[in-house]
Protein backbone atom coordinates (compact mmCIF):
# COMPACT_ATOMS: atom_id res chain seq x y z
CA UNK A 1 0.00 0.00 0.00
CA UNK A 2 1.26 3.46 -0.86
CA UNK A 3 1.89 5.81 1.73
CA UNK A 4 1.00 8.76 0.33
CA UNK A 5 -2.67 9.17 -1.34
CA UNK A 6 -2.83 8.82 -5.16
CA UNK A 7 -3.94 11.99 -6.73
CA UNK A 8 -7.18 11.84 -8.67
CA UNK A 9 -8.40 15.27 -10.36
CA UNK A 10 -11.95 15.06 -11.69
CA UNK A 11 -13.56 17.60 -13.91
CA UNK A 12 -17.61 17.46 -13.49
CA UNK A 13 -20.65 19.39 -13.02
CA UNK A 14 -23.17 19.69 -10.81
CA UNK A 15 -26.18 17.44 -11.04
CA UNK A 16 -23.97 15.32 -13.31
CA UNK A 17 -24.82 11.62 -12.61
CA UNK A 18 -22.07 9.98 -14.87
CA UNK A 19 -19.45 12.01 -12.60
CA UNK A 20 -21.27 11.35 -9.43
CA UNK A 21 -20.60 7.65 -10.83
CA UNK A 22 -16.99 8.19 -11.88
CA UNK A 23 -16.04 8.91 -8.06
CA UNK A 24 -17.87 6.07 -6.87
CA UNK A 25 -16.34 3.67 -9.10
CA UNK A 26 -12.50 5.34 -8.39
CA UNK A 27 -13.35 5.15 -4.35
CA UNK A 28 -15.04 1.55 -4.50
CA UNK A 29 -11.60 -0.05 -6.45
CA UNK A 30 -9.36 1.92 -4.51
CA UNK A 31 -10.95 0.81 -1.11
CA UNK A 32 -10.73 -3.23 -2.70
CA UNK A 33 -7.07 -2.07 -4.09
CA UNK A 34 -6.15 -0.50 0.00
CA UNK A 35 -5.41 2.68 -2.32
CA UNK A 36 -5.54 5.93 -0.51
CA UNK A 37 -7.04 8.68 -3.18
CA UNK A 38 -6.83 12.28 -2.61
CA UNK A 39 -9.63 12.87 -4.91
CA UNK A 40 -9.84 16.97 -6.12
CA UNK A 41 -13.26 17.90 -7.67
CA UNK A 42 -13.14 20.51 -10.05
CA UNK A 43 -16.78 22.19 -11.16
CA UNK A 44 -16.08 23.02 -15.22
CA UNK A 45 -19.12 25.20 -14.79
CA UNK A 46 -17.51 27.45 -12.40
CA UNK A 47 -14.41 28.76 -14.56
CA UNK A 48 -14.91 29.41 -18.39
CA UNK A 49 -11.57 28.27 -19.01
CA UNK A 50 -12.36 24.64 -17.64
CA UNK A 51 -15.94 25.17 -19.21
CA UNK A 52 -14.27 25.19 -22.61
CA UNK A 53 -11.90 22.65 -22.37
CA UNK A 54 -14.14 19.82 -20.47
CA UNK A 55 -17.65 21.21 -20.49
CA UNK A 56 -18.61 18.71 -22.90
CA UNK A 57 -16.39 15.74 -21.89
CA UNK A 58 -17.00 15.17 -17.93
CA UNK A 59 -16.69 13.70 -16.06
CA UNK A 60 -13.02 13.87 -17.22
CA UNK A 61 -10.60 12.15 -14.83
CA UNK A 62 -6.87 12.73 -14.29
CA UNK A 63 -4.79 10.26 -11.94
CA UNK A 64 -1.41 11.56 -10.76
CA UNK A 65 -1.78 14.30 -13.36
CA UNK A 66 -2.16 12.00 -16.37
CA UNK A 67 -5.59 12.06 -18.73
CA UNK A 68 -7.32 8.50 -17.44
CA UNK A 69 -10.96 8.24 -18.36
CA UNK A 70 -13.48 10.87 -20.13
CA UNK A 71 -17.27 9.90 -19.48
CA UNK A 72 -17.19 6.60 -17.93
CA UNK A 73 -14.56 5.37 -15.46
CA UNK A 74 -13.71 1.45 -16.28
CA UNK A 75 -13.48 -0.48 -13.50
CA UNK A 76 -10.83 -2.86 -14.14
CA UNK A 77 -8.45 -0.15 -16.26
CA UNK A 78 -8.96 2.06 -12.81
CA UNK A 79 -7.81 -1.24 -10.47
CA UNK A 80 -4.81 -1.44 -12.91
CA UNK A 81 -4.20 2.71 -13.10
CA UNK A 82 -4.17 2.87 -9.43
CA UNK A 83 -1.96 -0.75 -9.12
CA UNK A 84 0.64 1.53 -11.30
CA UNK A 85 0.46 4.80 -9.33
CA UNK A 86 1.16 2.57 -6.01
CA UNK A 87 4.27 0.99 -7.57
Amino acid sequence: MATEPVSVTVFSREECHLCEEAIETLEAVAAEEGVALEIDEQDVDADPDLRERYGDRVPYVLIEGRPTFKLRVDPERARRKLQAATA
